[in-house]
This record gives C-alpha cells, sequence and structure tokens, in this order.
C-alpha cells in the first residue's frame, strides 16, 4: 500500500497568530491572578500536571525524583499555562539542574502528543476495559491489550505487537529483543526477558510503543553510541524528557555557504548511516522535514530530534526469510505532491528489501535539492551556490539525479557521488 505523506503539523497564518495573540492578550488581563500564579509556581513538580495519576498508561517513572523534587523547571514563557494552546505539538523547553553537579541545563520536555491525541488514547483504553469513555485507567489498564503479556511472559515477540507503529510495522525478534534490553523505564534493564519486567512497567513499555515510539528509537540506538539522535532522559508520567540539541535546522535555511554544504554532507552521511550499517538494522525516515532535524551550537552537529515515524528493517532477516524480490534493488518513486515535506513510500517494500535508497531520497528531495519546500520557500538548503559551483552543474545534477532519477539505480550512484563531493566541498571552504 502507497503512502503519501504531508507534514504532521500545519503552520497557523499570520492573521490566526495576531488573532490569537490578541485574544491572549484579552485573557491574561481577565486572569491576571492565576497568571501570577502559575509564573511563581514550579508545576513541573505537580504530580497531577505530569499526569503522574494515569501510570500505568503513561511513559515512564525514572526521572520522577527529579521533577518531584524540583530540579527541572520551565523556561520563561513556558511557565504560562494560558499558551499552551498555542503549543499544539506540547514540546516545552526547561531547566535541568543536579545538586552534586551545580548549574543547569537545557532539556527539551514531550507529552508525545497533541492534548486532543491523549484525550482519544485515554477514550479508547476506556472503552476497551469498560465500554464507556471515561473510566479510572488505573483500573481499565489491566483489562486492555497493553496487558496481554502480564504475568509468566518470557518475550516480546513479533505476533504480539507488529503493526502497532512504524518502529514496530515488520519486527524481528533480534529488534524487540533489542528495545527489552535497553529499555530505560525499569530498573532491571540490560536484559531481554520481559519477565524481568514488573506488569507496570510492561504495560508502559507497550504503550508507549503503540501511542508514540520515539522514546523507544532514542533507547534503542542511542547517541552515546554514535546514533544521530537526541539522547534520551526519563520519563515522569506523561512527559519525556530528553536532551536539548541546539536550533532546529530550519534556522540554518539561510546561513553562510559553507556552513550550508557541512549541514548538508552530514545529512547524507545521517541517511547512508541509518540504511547500511553494522548492525544490519534499515531505520527509515518516513516524516522528513527542516522541523525535525537540529544542529549543535558548539561542535554544529546535526542530530535528529523527532523520531516518532522511523520504521526499522531487520536486514538480517530478509536475507534469512528471502520474500519475494528480496535482493532487487528498490528506488523510491519520486512525487512532486505540491506540499511541503511529503514522501510517496510503501512500508511493506521497504520491510522486504535488503536495498533501498529511501532515506537518500527523502533527503534529497525534502531538505537538500530544488524539490524541497518549507514554510513557503522553495530551493532546498542548498539553494543559491556560489557563481563557480553553480556554472561547474556537477551540484545540481546530482541533487537532481538523487531526488528525482532520470537512470535506473540512478539515485543509489548519485547519493555516493553526492556524498563524495560535498565532503570535497566542505574540506575546500574550511
Amino acid at each position: 500500500m502507497w503512502r503519501l505523506v504531508p507534514p504532521k503539523l500545519g503552520r497557523l497564518s499570520r492573521s490566526l497568530k495576531l488573532a490569537a495573540l490578541g485574544s491572549l492578550l484579552v485573557l491574561m488581563v481577565l486572569h491576571s491572578p492565576s497568571l501570577l500564579a502559575s509564573w511563581q509556581r514550579n508545576e513541573l513538580a505537580d504530580r497531577r500536571f505530569l499526569q503522574l495519576n494515569k501510570c500505568p498508561a503513561c511513559f515512564g517513572t525514572s526521572w520522577c525524583r527529579r521533577f518531584l523534587n524540583g530540579q527541572v523547571v520551565f523556561e520563561a514563557w513556558g511557565r504560562l499555562r494560558l499558551l499552551d494552546f498555542l503549543n499544539v505539538k506540547n514540546v516545552y523547553f526547561a531547566q535541568y539542574g543536579e545538586p552534586r553537579e551545580g548549574g543547569r541545563r537545557r532539556v527539551v520536555l514531550k507529552r508525545l502528543g497533541s492534548q486532543r491525541e491523549l484525550a482519544q488514547l485515554d477514550q479508547s483504553i476506556c472503552k476497551r476495559a469498560t465500554g464507556r469513555p471515561r473510566c479510572d485507567l488505573l483500573q481499565a489498564m489491566p483489562r486492555t491489550e497493553f496487558a496481554r503479556l502480564n504475568g509468566d511472559v518470557r518475550l516480546l515477540t513479533p505476533e504480539a505487537v507488529e503493526g502497532w507503529s512504524d518502529l514496530v510495522h515488520c519486527p524481528s525478534q533480534r529488534l524487540l529483543d533489542r528495545l527489552v534490553r535497553r529499555y530505560a523505564e525499569t530498573k532491571d534493564s540490560g536484559s531481554f526477558l520481559l519477565r524481568n519486567l514488573k506488569d507496570s512497567e510492561r504495560m508502559q513499555l507497550l504503550l508507549t510503543l503503540a501511542f508514540n515510539p520515539e522514546p523507544l528509537v532514542l533507547q534503542s540506538f542511542p547517541s552515546d553510541e554514535g546514533w544521530p539522535f537526541a539522547k534520551y532522559l526519563g520519563a515522569c508520567g506523561r512527559m519525556v524528557a530528553v536532551n536539548y540539541v541546539g536550533e532546529e535546522l530550519w534556522s540554518y535555511f539561510n546561513a553562510p555557504w559553507e556552513k550550508r554544504v557541512d549541514l548538508a554532507w552530514q545529512l547524507m552521511e545521517i541517511a547512508e548511516q541509518l540504511t547500511n550499517n553494522d548492525f544490519e538494522f534499515a531505520l527509515y525516515l518516513l516524516d522528513v522535514s527542516f522541523d525535525n532535524f537540529a544542529v549543535g551550537p558548539r561542535d554544529g552537529k546535526v542530530i535528529i530530534v523527532d523520531a516518532e515515524n522511523v520504521l526499522v528493517a531487520d536486514k538480517r532477516l530478509i536475507r534469512q526469510n528471502k520474500p519475494e524480490n528480496w535482493d532487487v534493488w528498490y528506488e523510491s518513486k519520486f512525487d512532486d505532491c505540491d506540499k511541503e515535506a511529503c514522501l510517496s513510500f510503501s512500508k511493506e517494500i521497504l520491510c522486504a528489501r535488503a536495498t533501498v535508497d529511501h532515506n537518500y531520497y527523502a533527503v534529497c528531495q525534502n531538505l537538500l535539492s530544488r524539490h524541497a519546500t518549507w514554510r513557503g520557500t522553495s530551493g532546498g538548503l542548498l539553494h543559491d551556490p556560489p557563481s563557480d559551483i553553480a556554472k561547474d552543474g556537477r551540484l545540481e545534477a546530482l541533487l537532481d539525479e538523487c531526488a528525482n532519477p532520470k537512470q535506473r539505480y540512478g539515485r543509489f550512484q548519485a547519493a555516493k557521488e553526492l556524498r563524495e563531493y560535498l565532503a570535497q566541498l566542505s574540506s575546500n571552504v574550511r
């Protein structure tokens, strides 16, 4: 089945933003006492604000001590709850301090879904357990599919969770063992045996896997081991903490040419690493936009900061099972959909081929080439090259072939040559 995927959340128009800000000013005047209270109170130490009361229908508890002890505090405007209606993605910036270390560092807090999506999750759990849209989640969770592996169940198996989310659209036992072994929301991490987890921890794991598996991607493919993802820190209730990386890639759209060349080279290297690595897991990025990457302010390193839509295919299992056409190279089909950051792909094919160019296609089409559009702009990250490079024409030709190949298997070769050419340009401008 083919999917044409537009960006997950559109941008509010300028007029709507102005109207929203006007309404906000009125609300601020009307609610000045509560405004002051929310500014002074650290709501991140409030169990109800963290929705800790909804566990095990939550994402974990490993960071609760830090939250409840007041070690995590919102930054400036993040303290104002009146602004939450503008924060559709439920992403916050905060400061975290460890008493023994001194000083604070910036972290990103995520609820992993919008208010509407979280409300739908609650209703879904209640309806499955009680037939009613509202209920006590603590009592309801053991009566849902999230409790199917409670008790003396030894392993998390593909049959139990296949298709629950992009991460496990086609899971292998090797991948699931990795998820359990590296699950950070338990004191007994390190074992692939599911029975070593408490029942509450198993339910949290399965709910995260189904609702938004981003924390599990970050845990299973950690930045400490060289994977290009933000570092997972922990969770408390329905609030997940990850390391702050830096400004989003979009803020570098008009950066100096040499900086954009370096970023483009890194993006192509990420595409290569996620496609071909020693672990024989292919991690396919199904949602690629300028907002889903960030750049470290000190080292200039590009990192993926939104990993909700990552499909993992086990190449070792594909070679072992040999599904139909498994060894035929697969070229993703270019689709000029006239929308921002859209991609055309088949999950079934991504799961069944050993050699796939999807990540090169996604990066070239949505980020680097003239086909890339975002926030009303076009031209991609490598727009307006210096005159000598534009005159030479090689860069434009490679970008076009990578995004929309004219030759059979042309994208594979173009991606290889583009990585080499960008590395050469990057070294020349340093």
